[in-house]
């Protein structure tokens, strides 16, 4: 007969922390407590239930049920009526666990990152808990129909600036391992405060992708967006300009120049991202072209195919010149994002081929939920920088604002 088994008693829970046995877990001191009071309060409940009842009804003996419970399990007692019509609510019939602090935890563990196996061992060393990998993927599972709500809530009219990027995983489709892309946009709304507005997961960007994302983002109450971070991503500008034609598309300045020096030699790299540093540091619009007239000169013969692609996107690339600088730093490069990624990739670095999108979309989410834990506060001078923006963008935020 294990402590639990036997009821609490007071001496003996007493000698047991002077020997130092643990508190919590299977053969945990509070554990025969827990039982004692959860059957106590089961009696009371039907005490009340029998006191409310019209007809001769009465108690007629207890079933019993092991419980799962945090501080270790036992065998819990649940008295019962003749006439079948007690229904107990702090242990509800087939409940096998002690409310849904087990239920939490798990999430808990599962959102830090942690595989079934390690949760089920964590569960087991820690509070002598024995639960399968089955059990432990329905618990998890419960959280598929939150992201899907999260997926189609609605948004704010208007966001001042949203940003853009993509993280990469492989997921098994019908016995293959297939590459896809998610895509993750976030938003700072006008006080300043950051949030991920959606999920997307596709194989193939291009316009039409975009524009069933923006789409979706209109559906859910976006009517206006005044600056779009990305980093390049092919058909994206097309898009904005179906939906959402008055946004202005600046491109990553960051992902220009990565992308710029794969097709450097290592001996130049150096050398040539000091003459792209002059560009970008400009004080001006004017000043950077001219910086980039000298690039130009200096290593079009070496890397014709870089210097294109800064002719190509420099419309884009040099929206941010117009700011002042608070808002510069905000916008020139999708860093804000890649913040949100590193929490992903912190998440699911031990993983290999997600089972299936779900499975992806629900650890990600909770992803999300431990970084916005960390946005309580406007981003730096918000209140300087949303008055700026009401300038630049004149008209655009009266209404929001008041003005």
């Amino acid at each position: 007969m294990t402590e639990a088994e036997k009821g609490f008693d007071f001496e003996t829970a007493l000698q047991a922390i002077k020997e130092g046995k643990p508190l919590l877990g299977k053969e945990g001191i509070l554990t025969p407590l827990i039982k004692d009071l959860t059957e106590a309060a089961l009696e009371g409940e039907l005490d009340s239930h029998l006191g409310q009842e019209i007809a001769a009804n009465r108690r007629n003996g207890r079933s019993q049920k092991t419980i799962k419970s945090l501080n270790g399990n036992f065998e819990l007692r649940t008295p019962r009526d003749r006439e079948g019509t007690f229904t107990p609510q702090l242990v509800k019939k087939h409940q096998t666990s002690l409310n849904d602090e087990i239920e939490q935890k798990i999430i808990a563990l599962y959102g830090l990152g942690m595989s079934y196996q390690d949760i089920s061992t964590h569960l087991q060393e820690i509070y002598g808990l024995e639960i399968s990998t089955g059990t432990l993927t329905s618990v998890t599972d419960k959280i598929i129909q939150t992201v899907k709500e999260w997926q189609a809530r609605p948004l704010a009219t208007i966001y001042p600036i949203v940003w853009l990027d993509a993280i990469h995983y492989k997921i098994r489709e019908n016995g293959k391992v297939v590459g896809k892309a998610v895509y993750t946009i976030l938003g700072v709304n006008l006080e300043g405060k950051k949030e991920v507005l959606g999920l997307y997961i596709s194989e193939h960007e291009g316009a039409n992708f975009w524009l069933q994302v923006l789409t979706d983002l209109a559906n859910r109450g976006v009517k206006d967006i005044l600056i779009a971070c990305v980093d390049g991503l092919k058909g994206f500008p097309e898009a904005i300009e179906a939906l959402f034609p008055n946004t202005e598309v600046q491109l990553c300045v960051v992902h220009q120049i990565r992308n710029s020096l794969k097709y450097v030699g290592s001996k130049n790299q150096k050398e040539f991202m000091s003459d792209l540093k002059r560009i970008y540091k400009a004080c001006s619009k004017d000043l950077a072209a001219g910086e980039l007239d000298f690039l130009d000169k200096k290593w079009n013969d070496k890397y014709p195919i870089v210097i294109k692609s800064w002719r190509n996107n420099w419309e884009r690339l040099s929206q941010f010149f117009k700011y002042p600088e608070d808002i510069r730093r905000i916008i020139y490069t999708t860093n804000t994002i890649e913040a949100v990624h590193r929490q992903f990739r912190k998440l699911t670095k031990t993983k290999g081929a997600f089972p299936n999108q779900e499975s992806l979309l629900k650890l990600l989410y909770l992803g999300i939920q431990n970084a916005s834990k960390k946005w309580t506060m406007p981003i730096q001078n918000w209140s300087l920088t949303i008055s700026q923006l009401a300038i630049f963008f004149e008209g655009r935020l009266d209404q929001e604002l008041k003005l």
